[in-house]
């Protein structure tokens, strides 16, 4: 019992897991764009997701592992113009997989462990225009026709490097026309003839066998049918291999592209002596290939009229001895035909003068990647070689004197088209001679520090890209592209040298800004590439390139690459996105209205100091600041004073003539203090106040209109309030010597008010009657 529930567990657990794994493909997958493709690509699936809708036109399933494609997995792809399944595990398909693809028209396969094809996969793919089975397992195509009801199919990628070793003659029935054909069979041993011989045209084949007798046997096949003829990874180690190809010499092919194959003296001799022959041929390609040879043929290539060839293009060939390398005269009655020449990485270092003067028809060459140096190329350039030649690519050599390679080049009448680049010329002379119709001339990266008149004033395009040019005042009339890309300039190029620039490309400078007068100079400017500079985004730079109307239809790679540096608060943001705040942009305008703003509100203060009596405030402040700082007295010490006498100037004559008469007179008299007798000379006259006070008993105030306006007396009646707080005394006396009206008692006399509100005064009486009384009273205020 208890084996049986580990069972029942177990398949519960399978199934949940598989459930799981197919609700997390479909969560996963389809990840569709708008027109309906979804790529799973590399999400390691085992099975077809089984999410998919109607609507999906294109499913990329590559690179996952998936092993077996069921008859329902494909069941809701009616309108599926692509299925991508390749590099998967897929070792079987269902019959009726494919059956509802009725509008597929491109299936790849390739790349899996199929080891048998059947046509029943095919039999419905109505619309299938492109099919690759490449790089599967099986031997063979089948036994029975497996392309036949594919009408419509232009592209077929068919065979294996590993186990594909037959093709019999009813694999290619039913194809008629194809666009390309690729055939890979490194392992093929058998072709039975006439098994390609249905095909009525084939644009372009793609041969990867290396067996020459069952290649000899598939071009008898397809002389007839082939334009382009492409053979990878075969080996011509003798003449009579090569001599198999002799049907080629009877083909309509035009174009014949040899990749990774290798080559002798004696078969490639050979080759040539059967492609001259080949009426139609125009176009020869050779690429990543080995010629194991120094051109040391032993028999002449005849030709009874010039080859019909016009283009050779040559790429990484190598040649073991390239050094020991021939002069090639054989070759001479070739090349009278060809207007095309590339020549690219190739350790070519010298093209012997007399076969240059044989291309009589060269209007392209290209010889880039090599190592041709100065005097060698004076010698392959001597008078008379290449003379109707318009286009020359001498990049990437081993040029070192500019002077020397355009005196070379300066019988060349018909060249408008010079590349350079890339070599090392460094500094470059005053003068050079270059043939009079040079239009383009292009010497990037050829570390030049200045540019001088050695340059042809006849040029339209000139690239000096990738050099160490700080400047640019070089005066070419004629010129409408400029390519300045990485270098040191620091501003656009000036308008005057160069009038009718079209187009100028100075990314990756040292430009921080160019100003509308600047950009406004270029009348004729229709693109200006200036990203990737260190840009200063200033105000006045923002403001013109962010509001100028059309520049963004004149600045190439706008916005993105043209980015802020500076100022901090915008670096690293897009110029067209880059906002400063008004203080910056109008610098010197807040700075004048923060001046204007300072002495506006210094000047209000100043009035409202003088309104408010502020200064005055301040010295009485300063004044009762260094009377707190002195030591306090003893509350119980002996008085110099009975009362220190507070009065205005102006009625010095009463309080001298009458109450110090009065007082000072009185059995006992009374000791006053008064400003004019007992002041200390010298003495800084505050400090005489605080003194006096202090030094009295009591202070008496003679108040009259004259006090409230007189300044020392408000000092006095200040110091005495202190006192009369800090003390906890009643030491003031008031004595109101005329009628005063509180409102002419100025405002900074609000202790006056005070006191006057708070203490009992004595009026002096006009009548001499009362005035025996006042004179006791004081007395009696004076003793207490």
């Amino acid at each position: 019992m208890s084996n049986q529930l580990w069972k029942g567990w177990v398949i519960y657990m399978v199934i949940t897991a598989n459930l799981s794994e197919e609700k997390t493909t479909m969560q996963m997958c389809p990840s569709c764009d708008a027109t309906h493709f979804c790529d799973c690509s590399s999400m390691n699936l085992s099975t077809i997701p089984s999410g998919l809708t109607t609507d999906i036109t294109g499913l990329n399933l590559s690179y996952n592992s998936i092993k077996y494609v069921r008859e329902t997995d494909l069941l809701v792809g009616v309108n599926l113009r692509v299925l991508l399944l390749q590099f998967n595990q897929i070792w079987t398909i269902d019959k009726e997989s494919f059956i509802f693809l009725g509008k597929l028209e491109h299936l790849d396969l390739s790349n899996n462990k199929l080891t048998h094809l059947s046509p029943i996969w095919f039999r419905h793919l109505f619309s299938l225009q492109h099919l690759n089975i490449q790089g599967n397992l099986y031997t063979t195509l089948g036994e029975n026709p497996l392309f036949s009801n594919l009408k419509n199919l232009r592209y077929l990628h068919l065979g294996n490097n590993n186990s594909f070793s037959a093709i019999r003659k009813q694999d290619f029935d039913g194809i008629t026309v194809l666009e390309q054909l690729e055939i890979d069979g490194q392992r093929l041993r058998q072709y039975e003839s006439g098994s390609l011989i249905t095909v009525n045209s084939i644009n372009h084949i793609i041969i990867n066998i290396n067996d020459v007798q069952v290649l000899s046997v598939m071009v008898e096949d397809f002389i007839h049918s082939v334009i382009c003829l492409e053979l990878r990874h075969i080996a011509f180690n003798t003449a009579n291999e090569s001599s198999l190809l002799e049907p080629m010499s009877h083909s309509v092919m035009e174009k014949f592209v040899l990749k990774n194959v290798l080559f002798t003296d004696a078969s490639i001799d050979k080759m040539l002596n059967i492609l001259v022959h080949a009426e139609q041929l125009l176009e020869l390609e050779l690429d990543n290939s080995i010629l194991q040879g120094t051109g040391h043929w032993h028999e002449p290539i005849k030709i009874k009229r010039r080859s019909p060839m016009e283009v050779v293009t040559i790429q990484r060939l190598t040649i073991e001895k390239f050094y020991l390398f021939s002069d090639l005269s054989s070759l001479k009655n070739l090349v009278g035909n060809i207007t095309k020449i590339t020549v690219v990485n190739t350790k070519v270092f010298l093209v012997p003068c007399n076969i240059s003067k044989h291309f009589s028809s060269l209007l392209y060459l290209d010889l880039s990647e090599n190592l041709l140096a100065d005097p060698n190329l004076e010698h392959s350039s001597c008078d008379g070689a290449w003379p109707l030649l318009q286009t020359f690519n001498l990049s990437q050599n081993t040029l070192g004197d500019l002077q020397m390679t355009a005196r070379s080049l300066s019988h060349l009448k018909h060249l408008t088209h010079l590349d350079i680049s890339r070599n090392n010329f460094g500094e470059i002379p005053e003068s050079c001679q270059w043939p009079e119709n040079l239009k383009y001339l292009n010497i990037s990266g050829t570390q030049i520090p200045k540019l001088t008149t050695c340059i042809p004033q006849t040029l339209e395009v000139l690239d000096v890209s990738s050099n160490n040019l700080d400047d640019f005042r070089l005066k070419l009339p004629w010129l409408k592209e400029l390519y300045v890309s990485k270098n040191k300039l620091k501003t656009l190029p000036d308008v005057p040298f160069i009038p009718n620039l079209v187009a100028l490309r100075i990314s990756r400078n040292k430009l921080t800004s160019f100003s509308k007068e600047e950009f406004g100079s270029f009348r004729k400017m229709e693109t200006l590439d200036a990203g990737d500079n260190n840009f200063i985004c200033s105000c006045e730079f923002l403001s013109f390139i962010q509001y100028q109307n059309g520049i963004a239809n004149v600045l190439a790679n706008w916005p993105e690459n043209y980015i802020c540096d500076s100022p901090s608060s915008v670096r690293g943001q897009q110029v067209k996105a880059a906002r400063l705040s008004l203080f910056e942009c109008h610098r010197t305008l807040a700075v004048s209205l923060i001046c204007i703003l300072v002495v506006l509100v210094i000047l209000l203060i100043v009035i409202l100091g003088y309104k408010l009596h502020v200064i005055w405030y301040m010295k009485m402040t300063w004044a009762w600041l260094q009377a707190k700082r002195k030591p306090k007295k003893s509350h119980n010490h002996d008085f110099c004073y009975d009362a220190f006498v507070s009065y205005s100037e102006r009625d010095s004559e009463w309080v001298e003539n009458l109450m110090v008469q009065e007082l000072e007179n009185a059995i006992p008299p009374f000791k006053l203090c008064l400003h004019k007798r007992d002041f200390v000379p010298g003495k800084w006259i505050i400090d005489n106040i605080i003194d006096s006070i202090e030094k009295s008993h009591k202070t008496l105030f003679v108040l009259s209109e004259h006090f409230v306006q007189s300044e020392w007396c408000k000092y006095e009646l200040e110091f005495s309030h202190f006192r009369l707080f800090d003390e906890h005394n009643d030491a003031a006396i008031l004595i109101l010597l005329e009628p005063i009206q509180e409102e002419t008692i100025p405002k900074r006399f609000c202790k006056l008010r005070k006191i006057m509100n708070t203490k009992t005064y004595l009026e002096w009486p006009l009548d001499e009657g009362q005035q025996q009384i006042f004179w006791f009273n004081l007395k009696i205020a004076l003793k207490y």
